[in-house]
């Protein structure tokens, strides 16, 4: 333990035994140590705000950590003034998750422009940017892009990345441990604010209630805002309504699962990358297989890759369809089907597939049939009509099963547990 760094390392480590973690998160994330000399602990804060709360509120808390270490009392300075700041609550690879590693094709073009325009300006153009689109389709990577674009133009921005789940949790841990101003700070101290997967949020009304304010105080002090989801905000049925007027304020972007010829270019850059060679047969196969999914298709040259430098094999067609397989069974819930929530549910309630699907109105029958169709709603990009030829049903049947689901999920959390479950079940 030689140098500045390594004592603040050991520090923060005994403050985690007396602190929550959304205050560390919150006030020390970007702290750094910058000299130990004659028992004087300098730090450094690139943020006036932060030093002051940490004067007031931590400076002896540190200090008694100090002298746990030592046996000898400490003093501590804490100084303020421009220095790189790094990005909050969030551990990516940076120098893959770029614009310069996003293909564009006719799918997603528009998505990128407006997260470019965004990460050049942040909070000038488009705010909030609202970016939909099903799973694997690179919605993640556009955030972490103008992460990045504004980390490299904008060191002293505080850039805060969360995913819509994980702000419920925290939420709930800083209402149980009654640190909920701390909570509230970290993200509105933000300069960008980045939410991944924001649906997560609906039907949360104590979660929703406190994205609202959030919302509003990084608006009205001209902060970014980027926004991720599976769907557009209207479609999000258990979303406030409040909620939803605010997320069309700025800019809506959607990003479609990518045509021939931008799965074949994933396909060629992530082989590149690898440093392995695909045939043209191959790469076709594995285009024309794979048509929905980014990840997917990244998936499969990564396995076909490992085959081939683990089993010393050849790179062929056969070799081609065997990693395909080992995707799809790796990854059944990425792509989840009508007929594959139709038998999970089926297998939940012990009804039989086809009377699920038939026509029978008993009430045993009713809820499950109902349940199914909010979950094809809600995990495929089945249009109310397409779900309604699913079930032979017309679509205004359909959509009333999705509102009677809705309500359940207002009034109790049986309801939730149970939609929980078969969404897990299903996935897995």
């Amino acid at each position: 333990m030689n140098t500045p760094a390594d004592i603040w390392k050991v520090v923060l480590t005994l403050l985690e035994k007396r602190l929550q973690p959304v205050t560390i998160d919150a006030w020390f994330d970007d702290l750094t140590a910058v000299e130990f000399k004659d028992d004087t602990l300098l730090l450094h804060t690139p943020d006036k705000f932060k030093k002051e709360i940490i004067d007031q509120r931590y400076l002896s808390i540190i200090k008694d950590a100090l002298r746990d270490l030592f046996s000898a009392d400490i003093d501590v300075i804490i100084t303020t003034g421009e220095a790189p700041a790094p990005i909050a609550h969030s551990n990516y690879p940076e120098d893959e998750y770029t614009f310069e590693q996003f293909i564009v094709g006719s799918s997603n073009k528009f998505a990128h422009a407006a997260a470019t325009a965004v990460a050049n300006n942040p909070a000038k153009n488009y705010n909030p940017l609202f970016i939909y689109g099903q799973s694997g389709l690179g919605k993640t990577h556009l955030l972490y892009a103008i992460a990045s674009v504004v980390r490299r133009d904008h060191p002293s921005f505080r850039i805060v990345y969360i995913k819509g789940e994980d702000f419920t949790n925290e939420l709930i841990n800083a209402i149980g441990e009654g640190q909920v101003q701390e909570f509230r700070d970290k993200y509105r101290l933000a300069d960008l604010f980045l939410v991944d997967d924001i649906q997560f949020v609906a039907g949360k009304d104590r979660t929703q209630e406190e994205f609202f304010h959030t919302f509003n105080a990084l608006y009205e002090a001209h902060k970014q805002i980027v926004l991720t989801s599976d769907r557009p905000p209207k479609e999000i049925h258990t979303l406030e309504d409040r909620l939803k007027t605010r997320f069309e304020w700025g800019l809506l972007a959607d990003i479609q699962p990518p045509d021939y010829e931008t799965r074949m270019a994933i396909i060629h850059v992530k082989a590149d990358s690898l440093g392995v060679h695909l045939p043209d047969e191959v790469v076709d196969y594995i285009a024309k297989t794979i048509t929905s999914n980014v990840r997917q298709l990244e998936g499969t040259v990564k396995k076909i890759k490992a085959l081939h430098d683990l089993m010393e094999r050849d790179i062929d067609l056969s070799l081609a369809k065997e990693a395909v397989t080992d995707i799809f069974k790796e990854n059944p819930g990425l792509n989840p089907t009508p007929e594959m929530i139709i038998r999970e549910v089926s297998r939940y309630y012990c009804i039989p597939v086809e009377k699920l699907q038939g026509s029978g109105r008993s009430k045993d029958m009713v809820l499950p049939r109902q349940v199914a169709m909010y979950l094809v709603r809600e995990m495929t990009d089945y249009s109310l009509p397409e779900i309604g030829k699913v079930f032979s049903r017309d679509h205004t049947t359909v959509l009333h099963s999705i509102n009677k689901i809705e309500n359940y999920l207002k009034e109790t959390s049986e309801m939730d547990n149970i939609i929980k479950t078969l969404k897990a079940n299903i996935r897995g």
